[in-house]
């Protein structure tokens, strides 16, 4: 079977071939074949506004929640229902949230009426990997503040004035197929400052007619959850109706989502027993509890 030097006979090379390309088939993570499914997205809307106003209710006949869904859903590879706050549990129950890999919020009039055990259920499931997406006026929303922990407050005007939005991190997933701007001729203005935690990073600033400018894209992480705020959306203008805006929500839930799946060990706190440390040691004071025992919360 020896053939010249640095020269490996068929047999042997195909030997070789085939153990390597078996680690490889060995390695190959269950989140690329998740990645192969359709994104699990729930677009939550408040669902008021377009009961009560007969302006908004002639935008969005079918409601703003449908209207972005029916957007998400012109890509195949995302499968977006709707959930409204009128709904048993607000439309979010355990085992609907635990299927979902990216949740859309939006609420304006009544944030109070979200439960605060929902609040804390989205909250959980975040950490755990869930995508968060919070629209417009979501940024009053229990589960954003909740997950920011600051008052998420800012100035705002109704005016239906023109909105510029720069995209200034044009390499960023979210921003892909954009120019460096899109103009929404008629929105609800918010201005600066936008009291939120420094955000992991800034794709868009936008800048209204009347002067004000707005961090209108912002990126977070908490836990294992990806979260993005994206300004535009005033529910008596048809913003959800713009392709350009479509097109940075699919982009988005594409970003939030994380194909590594759920992560339950997030909220384990566990006691390490002495001997089950990495290396020996010896205990060399008190303590409160016993080995293994659960620690308080």
């Amino acid at each position: 079977m020896a053939g010249p030097r640095g020269v490996y006979p068929a047999r042997l090379r195909a030997r070789r071939l085939k153990s390597r390309t078996a680690g490889i088939r060995q390695r190959v993570p269950q989140t690329t074949r998740r990645m192969n499914l359709s994104i699990n997205a729930i677009v939550w809307g408040e669902n008021i506004h377009e009961q009560t106003n007969a302006v908004v209710r002639e935008i969005y006949p079918e409601g703003m929640h449908n209207t972005i869904a029916a957007a998400l859903n012109s890509d195949p590879g995302i499968n977006a229902t709707t959930a409204t706050l009128q709904e048993p549990e607000h439309g979010l129950s355990e085992a609907r949230l635990a299927a979902a890999d990216v949740l859309l919020w939006w609420g304006h009039k009544d944030h109070g009426a979200v439960d605060d055990a929902i609040v804390e259920r989205v909250a959980k499931r975040v950490w755990e990997g869930m995508g968060l997406i919070v629209l417009h006026s979501g940024h009053f929303s229990k589960v954003f503040k909740r997950l920011m922990g600051t008052p998420c407050a800012l100035k705002w005007r109704e005016a239906g004035e023109r909105e510029r939005v720069w995209v200034v991190n044009p390499r960023h997933p979210i921003a892909e197929g954009l120019g460096e701007n899109f103009v929404i001729e008629n929105e609800e203005m918010y201005g600066e400052q936008f009291s939120v935690p420094e955000p992991l990073e800034t794709v868009f600033i936008s800048w209204f007619a009347g002067g004000e400018v707005f961090r209108s894209g912002l990126t977070w992480r908490r836990g294992a959850g990806n979260i993005f705020y994206f300004r535009p959306g005033h529910e008596t203008y048809p913003t959800y109706h713009d392709a350009t805006v479509h097109k940075v929500l699919r982009n988005a839930v594409k970003w939030a989502y994380n194909p590594q799946g759920t992560y339950k060990a997030i909220h384990d706190a566990p006691n390490v027993p002495v001997e089950k440390a990495l290396e020996p040691i010896v205990e060399r004071g008190p303590r409160l509890h016993k080995a293994g025992e659960a620690g308080y919360r």
